[in-house]
């Protein structure tokens, strides 16, 4: 979708002319299922870890797997629903996490075990190129915002899927995952609902391919400046992938804390994330995403260079400030590509989205192997210079509308 009426694709969307407030809340909401179904993975890590005798490596194959299966997909989804708008396909995503958090649940092997997650990461996959599409249909004009209120679900399920693993997962161990699988059946039905207002909404029509929203940009501009958006993207969750996969194990190993206590620790980072994530969009809606871009990921330096050091208590703070800080580059970022690549809000989206999974699945992996390799805390001193990274926003182009 464009920006106006006369930078539409081969198949384009009507695009309200005020904000939707119900469907960008359920949006968000759905996103928020679908992505607690997402975090008890790595919740449940050092259950697994215990159950099936794994080692970090294998903990990385796990994430990898998952993340694999929920990036590649992604683009390609986005891709064809330009071109074909499919409404109810965010409900298919729901069916196929409900399915690998059952198996989950009572999974009795490794292999199965990677099935499984393999499973929940082709829901996502399906799930978030039209679930974006949606966010960005329902903006009325207001992308940043709405992208980050988005975003906003799904951070919020990030966070809340730790606390419920602690409360539920780790008293009843692993078969208490089946419990997850209301989450899949609401957002389900949310889905079908949303898929409805949708159907209503979006207007196929053929129509000549108009010219790019910043002509002012040679083709090589735009691929220089995605690329540089893909590094950010690469240094910001990989940093994020060493949180979720290994801060347990860290605080375990450092401060000899309890599974639900390092638990409790990671629902507190993952809340600064998604609290965090609430002022990316309108900041950059308002003063330019570059600038939201460049402060996210380089000001998140500071922090993560003394987190290694520091004692439970400043551990805890610097978390915080930590995801409040990086955690609002995301919407910034995808919105920014969405303008330098008008017309394909699918592909994009899915792109960014996929990217994120796949590159937090590699960087888990090879965390994985590093931690074996040397120990935990040299993981972790390591990640600290990967928001230096950051300093490249300035090779971005000002945008007109960014």
């Amino acid at each position: 979708m464009t920006s106006s009426a006369t930078q539409q694709p081969a198949t384009s969307v009507l695009q309200p002319e005020k904000t939707v407030y119900p469907i960008l809340f359920a949006i968000s909401f759905a996103h928020l299922l679908n992505d607690t179904m997402q975090a008890v993975i790595a919740s449940i890590y050092p259950m697994l870890k215990v159950d099936f005798h794994l080692s970090f490596a294998q903990i990385g194959l796990v994430t990898l797997c998952y993340q694999i299966t929920a990036s590649l997909l992604q683009p390609f989804v986005g891709l064809y629903t330009d071109k074909n708008p499919k409404p109810f396909s965010i409900a298919v995503g729901m069916g196929f996490s409900l399915v690998g958090i059952l198996s989950l649940a009572w999974a009795n092997s490794f292999g199965l075990v990677l099935i499984s997650v393999s499973l929940i990461g082709i829901g996502s996959s399906i799930f978030h190129p039209e679930s974006s599409r949606i966010a960005h249909l329902s903006s009325g004009g207001k992308r940043g915002f709405a992208q980050s209120f988005f975003q906003l679900g799904g951070n919020s399920g990030s966070a809340l899927g730790p606390l419920l693993a602690a409360l539920i997962v780790a008293p009843f161990g692993q078969h208490g995952i089946m419990w997850f699988a209301v989450a899949a059946i609401l957002g389900g039905i949310l889905a079908i609902n949303i898929g409805k207002w949708y159907r209503g909404s979006v207007l196929p029509k053929s129509v000549k391919k108009a010219s790019a929203a910043h002509s002012s940009l040679s083709q090589n501009k735009v691929v220089f400046s995605l690329v540089i958006l893909l590094v950010l993207i690469f240094s910001k969750y990989v940093y994020l992938a060493g949180m979720t996969s290994y801060y347990t194990f860290f605080l375990m190993n450092k401060f000899h804390l309890s599974i639900q206590e390092s638990q409790i620790q990671l629902f507190i980072f993952s809340s600064a994330v998604a609290i965090g994530t609430v002022a990316g969009g309108p900041i950059g809606d308002r003063f330019g995403r570059k600038y939201v871009i460049w402060a996210s990921i380089l000001g998140a330096a500071p922090f993560t260079m003394m987190l290694p050091y520091a004692n439970l208590f400043w551990t805890t703070i610097l978390s915080v400030c930590i995801g409040l800080i990086i955690s609002s580059a995301f919407s910034a970022i995808v919105v920014y590509a969405q303008e330098l690549v008008p017309g394909k809000v699918g592909l994009i989206g899915g792109l960014f989205f996929g990217l994120s999974f796949g590159m937090g699945g590699l960087g888990s992996a090879l965390l994985g192997n590093l931690a074996d390799e040397t120990s935990i805390e040299h993981v972790f001193q390591l990640c600290a210079f990967l928001p230096l990274i950051g300093i490249i926003t300035g090779l971005l182009p000002k945008l007109k509308n960014a």
